[in-house]
């Protein structure tokens, strides 16, 4: 992040506003942009038949069993190849649905090699019940590997209704008894001090979910930590919370290469760029925080709450909408403090000597206060969401 947004403009950016090429300079920069929206990050995932693994990728992914593009599930084994499945607001990460290991007929090693090992950041091994001698096997070869990889107990949520039945059920009891028969079989074939994750793929806020995401993020490299994060469904406040402590960290960098595009002594051009810029690091947050139009209709369809209700506890104009430049010029003259910048950028430009670097000065704050402004609006629109679904309440 830092190499893109130094304070000293692209030799390419500024030979396009110089020429006074609005349209030019606007395309470098989203190009630029977009590269660090696009850092790879790709998950693998498996484990056997009915384990419940293509339920998992749906979820991390956001989309239900049932959608356009969803990992298909079932009782029998649906998985036969090795198949990408692309988050739908976040191209740049990728679930793999791998067939498990007990449906190919190959040693750990060579199963590894048959799925492409290489390309994947970590691995997800899914179990409905117990841990088996093949799960085993590929995460001792992992390791080998020095690659990371995670257990995940599936289908918490079936046994949950199960043991409810019973007239002494405990919750508390039934997950620990869980826990320790999953650690057991994993100890009984000499696999030890492996933590295990209770999940429900219907339930992603429950149980060991959220900790399993936080977990992901933390164990990832630093610059792919964001991405993951980000991409992640909405499991707890705590999540919206730290997604927009990602998003603010990078506030300064977008604002220092605004600043540096103010810089070139060509007047009326960096509202026009900072316009472009805006649009696309807000389009991220809305992203980011699930308030475009397609994650929210998909949210509506998982918690059974009218689209329209939940669109109703949405405050800022930029969510569950198309982000345009005329559409962020419209909304920023009504925000106070941010048209007095923006005229004061402009003025500043015909001051002698002085005047670009307080043009500079004044971009800058323009831009940091529009960022901050709307990740406040966005982040409090997110959580009155995710409290409409009555997610939070049942945890």
């Amino acid at each position: 992040m830092e190499n893109l947004f130094s304070r000293s403009v692209d030799p390419e950016i500024r030979e396009a506003l110089l020429n006074n090429d609005e349209a030019s300079a606007a395309a470098v920069l989203q190009q630029y942009l977009q590269e660090q929206e696009n850092i790879p990050l790709n998950i693998a995932v498996t484990g056997d038949t009915g384990s419940g693994k293509s339920t998992f990728v749906n979820t991390i992914r956001g989309v239900g069993d049932d959608a356009e593009g969803a990992a298909p599930t079932g009782v029998v084994e649906t998985t036969k190849e090795v198949t990408p499945y692309p988050h739908p607001n976040f191209p740049n990460i990728t679930l793999w649905d791998l067939p498990g290991i007990g449906t190919m007929k190959f040693p750990a090693a060579e199963y590894l090699k048959k799925v492409g090992f290489e390309r994947f950041d970590f691995f997800i091994i899914v179990s409905a019940d117990r841990f088996r001698e093949n799960d085993v096997k590929l995460a001792k070869e992992i390791q080998r590997m020095e690659k990371k990889f995670y257990f995940v107990r599936s289908k918490i949520d079936n046994n949950i209704r199960d043991e409810r039945r019973k007239r002494d059920f405990s919750e508390e009891r039934t997950l620990k008894q869980i826990r320790d028969n999953c650690t057991q079989s994993l100890q009984d074939q000499g696999f030890r001090s492996s933590q295990v994750f209770l999940v429900s793929g219907f339930d992603p806020h429950l149980y060991d979910f959220p900790d399993l995401l936080r977990t992901l993020e933390r164990e990832l490299p630093e610059h792919k930590r964001d991405a993951f994060m980000l991409a992640m469904p909405n499991t707890s406040l705590e999540m919206i919370d730290r997604k927009k402590e990602a998003f603010q960290s990078k506030i300064k960098y977008v604002a220092s290469l605004s600043a540096a595009v103010a810089g070139v002594p060509v007047p009326g051009i960096s509202v026009a760029v900072d316009a472009v810029l805006l649009v696309s690091v807000f389009t991220r947050y809305v992203f980011g925080f699930g308030l475009n139009i397609s994650s929210l209709k998909r949210l509506s369809k998982r918690t059974n709450i009218p689209y329209e209700e939940l669109k109703k506890e949405i405050m800022s104009p930029l969510a569950a909408t198309e982000i345009t430049t005329n559409l962020i010029l419209r909304i920023l003259v009504q925000v106070a403090s941010l048209p007095v910048l923006m005229a004061a950028e402009e003025v500043c430009r015909y001051i002698p000597i002085l005047g670009i670097p307080l043009s500079m000065g004044f971009s800058f704050t323009f831009t940091y206060k529009a960022l901050n402004f709307f990740l406040n609006v966005l982040a409090e629109d997110a959580k009155r969401v995710f409290e409409k679904t009555g997610l939070n309440s049942r945890e």
